[in-house]
């Protein structure tokens, strides 16, 4: 399998365990697709059928009946790694702990090699106590400013950066670059760097949680503000930039009409428009799923599978496709950026069809596919708790018609094609939650220590609880990030290449 991960052809390594087990310990290169959502998954994240797949466990047969699912599905070219996880653990191998691997450790490897300037919360606090002009933005995503965000701080996402700073403060301007930890404040400052940005701009040691640790307060519940439009001008300089970066970086162009002409039975293809989600909305290029460019670079692993796959990234002027590539690219992806990209109209999607709650009423057993901390928090009294990978691994013995509930859809469908293979005919399923159950008026009730911990395999609990004021979990989780460059072995080293300019 190692030898597989660097042989130049296409390889997706698939992780088939429930997230929190992933979570806990996985090679490095790995991509998880819970079995409990193995079809809904597989599709997106593997998109060429015949592309060479390596499947793995826990060393308990669940990659031979996901060998069998992806089979009749149409993927025809699959392996199992001997022995699972542990397998890997007991040849000396590293089972690395958390998620989006390759990203925070490619934010480590470029903080390293780049030399990122950055400021400690203390430093920044003094900045702002001593009024020194400045501008903090944070690069996340709005949703995770909404939930806590350094006070005074502006929501700009990564790829948002180069694009929308010229309409934000005057040019010139010292730049701090947060985001919750270290991976996007040291992206997002040399995405400023890279592009020229000509004040000051540092990186937040730590992000909010080193904001936290040195006893500062953040704020919680702000709105992210809309970003500001780009004028025709600047519009236009946004094109010239980012011809100058693919220039200076290399990056690959390809036109829709070239694209077309690839093979998608020979290469795996994945086309993303890196804008925001609402210019997304508003209109893209046909076949561009949306992908803002901060976010893919963050978690790329929850976006594809395949490592040796062509990314086609989109956007209106090439800038933040290019900044997004050269990431990308640093990363070991084969990032290409869509020349002259048509934004063109959507149509609009149909409405879902409300699920019948009738069902709900009637005798039987009734099962909740939700995942275990949601059941925890909120579930129909009587209902009992079910996942995909415990009804292959145990066979429960359930008699007369079995209704089916669950918050999402995929892991209520998987629960149900997992009865339907064991033998169950008499099945519903009723994909809702607690704001339809109430309506139907059914008892609502919570059990915040059922599904226990060894249960709750779909949950990661690795320092899950350190953006909600556990002080030690963001020691711990930043001590595991900056942690990550040293367990790498070399060929895992040798795939991550941070920026460097051609002569």
């Amino acid at each position: 399998m190692r030898a597989a991960l660097k042989d130049g052809r296409e390889v997706a390594l698939i992780d088939l365990r429930e997230f929190g087990q992933y979570g806990e310990g996985h090679p490095f290169f790995s991509v998880n697709i819970p079995f409990s959502r193995l079809e809904a998954d597989a599709p997106r994240l593997m998109p060429r059928r015949s592309v060479r797949c390596i499947l793995f466990d826990d060393d308990d047969g669940i990659a031979l009946r996901g060998a069998e699912i992806l089979s009749g599905m149409g993927y025809g070219d699959l392996y199992i790694m001997e022995g699972g996880a542990p397998a890997w653990a007991a040849a000396g191998h590293t089972l690395f702990k958390g998620v989006n691997l390759p990203s925070k450790t490619f934010g480590e490897m470029v903080e390293h090699q780049l030399g990122t300037p950055s400021v400690s919360a203390d430093e920044l606090h003094a900045m702002q106590e001593a009024g020194r002009e400045m501008l903090v933005l944070d690069g996340r995503s709005a949703a995770e400013f909404t939930k806590m965000s350094i006070p005074g701080a502006l929501s700009c996402p990564n790829a948002e950066l180069t694009y929308r700073v010229g309409q934000m403060v005057a040019r010139g301007t010292p730049i701090v670059v947060n985001c919750a930890g270290r991976t996007r404040s040291i992206i997002g400052a040399e995405t400023l760097r890279l592009a020229g940005w000509d004040g000051p701009v540092h990186a937040l040691r730590n992000g909010t949680q080193g904001w936290r640790l040195a006893g500062y307060d953040l704020e919680h519940g702000q709105v992210a503000a809309r970003l500001p439009e780009v004028p025709a001008a600047a519009l236009k300089e946004a094109r010239a930039q980012a011809d100058r970066l693919i220039a200076t970086y290399g990056v690959p162009m390809v036109t829709l009409a070239e694209l077309d002409q690839w093979n998608a039975d020979a290469h795996s293809i994945f086309r993303f428009d890196v804008r925001t989600a609402a210019e997304h909305h508003a209109g893209h290029a046909p076949g561009f799923t949306s992908a803002p460019g901060g976010q893919l670079v963050q978690a790329t692993d929850e976006k594809l599978a395949v490592r040796g796959a062509r990314i086609v990234l989109s956007c209106d002027t090439g800038l933040r496709a290019a900044t997004t590539a050269i990431w990308l690219r640093g990363m070991g992806h084969d990032a290409r950026v869509l020349r002259d990209a048509p934004i063109g109209q959507t149509t609009p999607a149909p409405c879902p069809t409300p699920a019948d709650l009738s069902g709900l009423h009637a005798p039987g057993t009734l099962l909740d596919a939700s995942r275990g901390m949601d059941y925890r928090a909120a579930h129909i009294k009587g209902a009992a708790w079910v996942n995909r990978a415990h009804l292959h691994l145990r066979r429960p013995v359930w008699s007369g018609p079995i209704t089916i509930v669950g918050r999402d859809v995929a892991l209520v469908n998987g629960v149900h094609a997992e009865l339907t293979q064991q033998g169950h005919s008499n099945l519903r399923s009723i994909p809702s939650g607690p704001e339809e159950w109430r309506k139907e008026g059914l008892e609502i009730v919570a059990s915040p220590d059922t599904p226990d911990e060894a249960e709750c395999i779909d949950h990661l609990f690795f320092v899950h609880d350190r953006h909600d004021g556990n002080l030690d979990a963001a020691r711990r989780y930043l001590e595991w990030e900056t942690g990550l460059l040293a367990q790498l072995d070399p060929d895992e080293r040798a795939v991550l290449r941070p920026p460097v300019a051609r002569a």
